[in-house]
């Protein structure tokens, strides 16, 4: 078996993407259960000492694509189709967002590999790899095995913890001749939209909205309260984003992001399941309702039945308080 191969996005300024990092860390450990190695595969203008710094998060060694840009699935295909083919890695490994589902389609589709997504943990049994996915509305796991090799593992948003080891990776530069339909496309600007200052999946703190909260005035009292910690930030449930009071990039659940911060307020919201398997990984999840039988209140390491209007006023004025 020749190990792990995970994608390692980076932004422009190369700072690699936490998703990515996770992947690489859960790579690292898998490859250790396994008795193999741990790769990444980076493209564009990654330094020597950017790429060399993911062996602190396990990995052996870096191929790197200097010519071929990042943002753009097909191209990336390309490398990563090269690399796998020239050294047989047995499986690759993506953390979770759009562009890693993107690539891993196409790398599933370009190999004829067995593919899995929306995986949440990966396990190993009898010397192969096996992917846990959460089916029937999160209800029940799926144990995902690969009859041949490479099997493709794309992970859900935050699925894999980050964790440094220590160590510096072998950089090993690679030349990739890119298909006719690669070069179709070509980046003009790159960014995302995120309709808010924070990015609610790095946040350690978020005050999640739903319907309760009334209107989209609602919201104005949980930014006042995710501004008092130094990482928070607002979610919203699908309801609401669908309602228009708060754009969809804050929006966490089934048809949302997945997030796993250290607190999650759960303000107004009712609880259902397709809004619970976008936060269920919340270290702490407290929760603000009027209804004392909500769904929320099941799951929830705390719950606050009252008046949310009158609540989060005075909860924003008494931590204002302390932390001054």
């Amino acid at each position: 078996m020749a190990g792990i191969l995970v994608y390692a996005l980076h932004d422009d300024e190369g700072n690699f993407n936490k998703n990515s990092l996770g992947a690489l860390s859960e790579a690292a450990k898998l490859a250790g259960e396994l008795g193999t190695e741990a790769a990444a595969v980076v493209v564009g203008d990654v330094s020597d000492e950017g790429a060399q710094g993911l062996g602190n998060y396990g990995v052996s060694k870096v191929y790197r694509a200097k010519g071929v840009a990042e943002g753009l699935a097909q191209p990336i295909v390309d490398v990563m189709a090269k690399v796998i083919t020239d050294n047989g890695y047995s499986y690759a490994l993506f953390g979770g967002g759009l562009l890693g589902f993107e690539i891993g389609a196409g790398l599933t589709a370009r190999l004829g590999a067995g593919v899995t997504m929306e995986v949440t943990a990966v396990k190993v049994a009898d010397c192969k790899l096996i992917s846990e996915r959460p089916i029937l509305q999160d209800s029940q796991i799926a144990d995902v095995g690969y009859v041949s090799e490479p099997g493709i593992i794309i992970g859900r948003l935050n699925a894999f913890d980050v964790k440094e080891s220590g160590g510096s990776a072998e950089i090993v530069d690679v030349e990739v001749e890119l298909s006719e339909w690669s070069t179709k496309a070509e980046m003009i600007t790159r960014g995302e939209q995120r309709g808010a200052d924070v990015d609610i999946e790095a946040a350690d703190v978020l005050i999640g909205g739903g319907r309760g909260l009334g209107s989209a005035e609602g919201f104005d009292a949980c930014e006042d309260l995710a501004g008092v910690f130094d990482n928070g930030a607002v979610a919203a449930t699908r309801a609401v984003v669908d309602a228009g009071w708060y754009p969809y990039a804050a929006q966490i659940g089934q048809t949302g992001k997945t997030v796993a911060p250290k607190l999650y307020l759960a303000v107004g919201v009712s609880g259902a399941i397709q809004h619970k398997v976008g936060m269920m990984n919340s270290e702490t999840i407290v929760a603000i309702n009027k209804d004392s039988n909500a769904p929320i209140f099941e799951f929830s390491d705390l719950g606050i039945v009252g008046d949310l209007n009158k609540i989060m006023p005075k909860l924003t004025e008494a931590l204002k308080a302390r932390k001054g």
